[in-house]
């Protein structure tokens, strides 16, 4: 594949390993401490999705290091991932890639039964992975964009560069299966709640079969 537009880096000490730091976001402004029906659950996501996080949240000393650590910072164009990775990063991220986005949640119709958001989420990512989509992103174009986002990071991180990554719990966790495959090695991880990260390592001279 091509090669991507890469911004300058900042100098670096020689590296024999690439390292990819995979990033949830921080806890979002919107509360979920509300209940709805089905159709309320979409009108809630998209304020989801157009909303940011709390910004008087302290970042986690682990995750601090290595944004600090890292020659580029990329992040998902939704909102709370942009203001995570700047709040962690103190600075602008480097690049947006729609890649990132999270995989889509529609939330399938029970009528006016009403639950949390926590619930709905639960309910909706089951149904979308066996194939409940309703017009919106499915699970296997979801995969084949992820499979892109895999490649992409492939050709930002090298050189030993460490590269952060802010996007959402579910992609994230797509990613990682993916990554795996391509050789990545997961060194560490610590969940999947709001600035958990999962760290990856390849060495520079890999070349994926």
């Amino acid at each position: 594949m091509s090669e991507p537009d890469i911004p300058q880096t900042r100098s670096r000490e020689a590296r024999a390993v690439n390292t990819l730091v995979i990033a949830r976001h921080g806890k979002p402004s919107l509360s979920r401490k509300v209940y709805m029906t089905w159709q309320g659950y979409r009108d809630w996501w998209i304020k989801y999705d157009q909303g940011g996080i709390v910004q008087s949240q302290r970042v986690p000393p682990k995750l601090l290091f290595w944004v600090n650590k890292a020659d580029l910072i990329i992040s998902s164009p939704l909102k709370r991932a942009v203001e995570s990775a700047e709040l962690a990063a103190g600075r602008a991220v480097d690049i947006v890639d729609d890649h990132l986005v999270e995989a889509a949640l529609p939330s399938p119709p029970f009528g006016k039964f009403k639950m949390r958001p926590k619930s709905w989420g639960t309910a909706a990512r089951i149904f979308w992975y066996f194939g409940w989509s309703d017009g919106l992103e499915s699970h296997s174009e979801a995969r084949a964009r992820v499979e892109i986002m895999c490649d992409r990071l492939a050709d930002y991180a090298t050189d030993g560069k460490i590269v952060y990554v802010s996007a959402h719990g579910w992609i994230n966790r797509m990613l990682k299966g993916s990554l795996i495959k391509r050789g990545w090695k997961m060194r560490s991880q610590n969940g999947d709640l709001h600035w958990s990260f999962r760290r990856y390592e390849r060495p520079v001279n890999y070349k994926e079969k």
